[in-house]
């Protein structure tokens, strides 16, 4: 299993999951201006696509037109291109080539038209709208974008009329709703506004598909109930907000400046921001999805109309950090402007991508000056505790994180990230005493939290403690997150802890499907393949661990497994059962049917007039115990000042261990 500390700043502050890179400009290198033929330059540039190489594909797009200058596919290959990289001027010459041609017109015609809408040739802009073929969601695109164009034009009603003849599947009322609402507040059309936006409030089953597009209708709900001198109302509302997505950063500006009495901006004030407007939402919505090809090309024409948006810019970022360009990502997050609210998370998330190019000192430095201009900011805390989990300095994000906690007073759900990382720490420090309540304390906050889930189960079932309870939460935690490689493969490896093969086999092939390239699901793959009986696909998946360069350890172990295989499962069994004298000195044999009795059962035993004594029951923790015979689970810290034997080990404590109790109060 992959225990990660994640990256969560971005999740906790605006719920933006990104998937595709924002790469930059590269100059045409002597390696490109090197190859003589066409079919060399074009399957160069079609391999540097599959390894997210934009710059290198222009560039040897641009060699292979070259050769056949009047070649559409490469044409449409180039635009397409430096669309998504970002340089939207040079791909408009292209545009302009292939606007009549059906099979590309859908990206060739819209670039026309951002460009005229951004020109102001509004009536231009609605020509360039009409497609020969469309789909549903290509019809959604340039019925919003005609719309606005419409509007930019001056004809209000006329634009307001044409939203209301859009029509398509269940899933375009959202988009629908929320840019009628803009365009009415536009045209001035009040009323109109607020009954269109009132109709988006209650549509919270749309706002579970489209989260990003729900919020915002409410953020620009809020701005115009304010402007109109509406600001209960429009607290109102941005509590709604709040309830959907507690902490997000944009939602807690507007609430300080309606409170502070200032006048909310417009979150989409003319016909251009509307446009850009429009295919931010669609790009969002296709992001969760997984159209991640059509999110980096819709948010590049969003960014042609808006160039300053923080929420277009940081989407860029979040690309680029999926895609692992770190370089990219920075530049994104330094345009993010200084007044927007954004510019905190900016700074942050700046920070974890300089460690991911392995720039930890400018990391740590970045992120302390970012902590010290406001030590109560938890995500600060979380961002230089990342990085140096990223070092496995976790002694140092321990420290870290005890400090965010004596600082935030009563938690609230916002908090629980900072007890769960602070968990995840003192567990690789081999501190379970500590860590263990601080994952409790992490579900205590946010309960079914897919990744406390995954963390506190698999811990558990890795320490062959509390079994059946740890393999229920990696259950639960597969539930809410059944897409997830990591999460999945940590169901298919406590199977494999538990000797059962074959619902490890199965858990465990879902989890390489997930994550094909990662090496530790795929050698986990082969261990369960060797147990089952098929040897030669598990030394095909060891082999195949090893090629995708594991770290040290694992590659070690796959190495010897391919020279040796594995041992039986009772030599293995035996070679990790603890020796005699490894069991702790006060262990007692459990009586047959231990583990059934009540929970109003305990079983205590007074030894003498200053000893009591607790017999542990299997599916027992220190924590539980504490929980349930003292009261309070925090009160574990007592159990161990008087087993000092379990402090540093609390692994020691197994069915039939005979624990300290503290006395009765009387």
């Amino acid at each position: 299993m992959r225990l990660r500390t994640g990256r969560w700043i971005l999740a906790a502050g605006l719920a933006a999951g990104i998937a595709t890179g924002n790469a930059w400009a590269a100059p045409e290198t002597d390696e490109t201006v090197s190859i003589k033929t066409l079919s060399g330059a074009y399957l160069a540039a079609r391999v540097a696509e599959t390894d997210n190489d934009l710059a290198s594909a222009i560039n040897y797009y641009r060699r292979a037109i070259s050769f056949d200058a009047d070649n559409q596919t490469l044409q449409q290959s180039l635009m397409l291109g430096l669309i998504s990289q970002g340089s939207f001027d040079e791909a408009l010459p292209y545009a302009e080539k292939l606007k009549e041609v059906p099979e590309v017109e859908r990206f060739s015609r819209l670039a026309l038209a951002v460009d005229s809408i951004r020109g102001e040739r509004y009536a231009e802009a609605e020509t360039w709208l009409k497609l020969t073929l469309e789909s549903d969601l290509d019809r959604l695109i340039t019925g919003l974008m005609t719309a606005w164009a419409k509007l930019g034009a001056g004809d209000g009603a006329g634009a307001l009329a044409f939203v209301d003849q859009l029509s398509g599947p269940e899933w375009y009322d959202l988009f629908i709703g929320y840019h009628r609402a803009l365009i009415a507040e536009q045209a001035g059309e009040m009323e109109t506004a607020r009954t269109a936006f009132e109709a988006t409030k209650t549509n919270v089953s749309a706002g579970g598909a489209a989260p990003e597009v729900f919020l915002r209708s409410l953020e620009a709900y809020a701005g115009l109930l304010s402007r109109e001198g509406e600001n209960d109302k429009a607290l109102e509302v941005l509590s709604t907000a709040e309830e959907f997505a507690p902490g997000r950063v944009t939602i807690q500006a507007l609430r300080e400046v309606i409170e502070g009495g200032e006048e909310a901006t417009a979150l989409v004030p003319d016909a251009q921001a509307g446009a850009a407007e429009a295919l931010l939402n669609l790009a969002t919505a296709l992001n969760r999805s997984g159209g991640e090809s059509f999110v980096r090309l819709y948010l590049q024409y969003a960014v042609a109309l808006r160039p300053d948006s923080d929420a277009i810019l940081v989407q860029l970022a979040g690309i680029a950090e999926q895609q692992s360009n770190a370089e990219a990502a920075i530049a994104n997050y330094e345009k993010v402007p200084t007044s927007s609210p954004m510019r905190r998370i900016a700074e942050l998330q700046l920070g974890l991508n300089l460690a991911d190019l392995e720039r930890f000192d400018e990391a740590e430095a970045h992120l302390k000056a970012a902590l010290s201009e406001d030590e109560n900011d938890m995500r600060a805390y979380l961002a230089l505790g990342g990085v140096y989990a990223r070092q496995e300095n976790y002694q140092a994000a321990a420290d870290l994180y005890d400090r965010a906690v004596a600082r935030m007073g009563e938690p609230t759900r916002a908090e629980w990230n900072i007890f769960y990382q602070r968990g995840i720490a003192y567990e690789r420090l081999k501190e379970w005493d500590k860590a263990e309540p601080n994952f409790h304390k992490a579900l205590e906050l946010f309960p079914d939290q897919p990744q406390a889930l995954n963390y506190l189960g698999y811990s558990w079932v890795d320490m062959n403690m509390n079994l059946d309870e740890g393999l229920a939460m990696i259950q639960r935690a597969v539930e809410l997150r059944p897409s997830d490689g990591y999460i999945v493969d940590s169901l298919g490896w406590a199977f494999y802890r538990l000797g059962r093969f074959e619902d490890a086999v199965r858990e465990l092939e879902r989890a390489v499907g997930l994550m094909p390239a990662d090496p530790i699901l795929n050698d986990h793959l082969g261990d369960a393949y060797w147990r089952v009986g098929r040897k030669r696909e598990a030394t095909f998946q060891w082999r195949h661990a090893l090629a995708l360069e594991p770290d040290d350890e694992v590659k070690a172990d796959a190495e010897r497994k391919l020279a040796e295989g594995m041992p039986p499962v009772e030599q293995r069994a035996e070679a990790e059962e603890p020796s005699e004298e490894a069991q702790p000195a006060n262990l007692v044999p459990l009586p047959d049917g231990a583990d059934e009795r009540s929970a109003d059962e305990p079983q205590v035993e007074t030894v003498s007039a200053d000893r009591v004594i607790h017999v542990v029951l299997p599916g027992q923790s220190l924590w539980s115990i504490a929980a349930e015979l003292l009261g309070d689970g925090n009160r574990y810290n007592e159990l161990l000042d008087l087993n000092p034997d379990l402090r540093g080990d609390p692994g020691r404590i197994v069915p039939g261990y005979r624990l300290n109790l503290p006395q009765p109060a009387n």
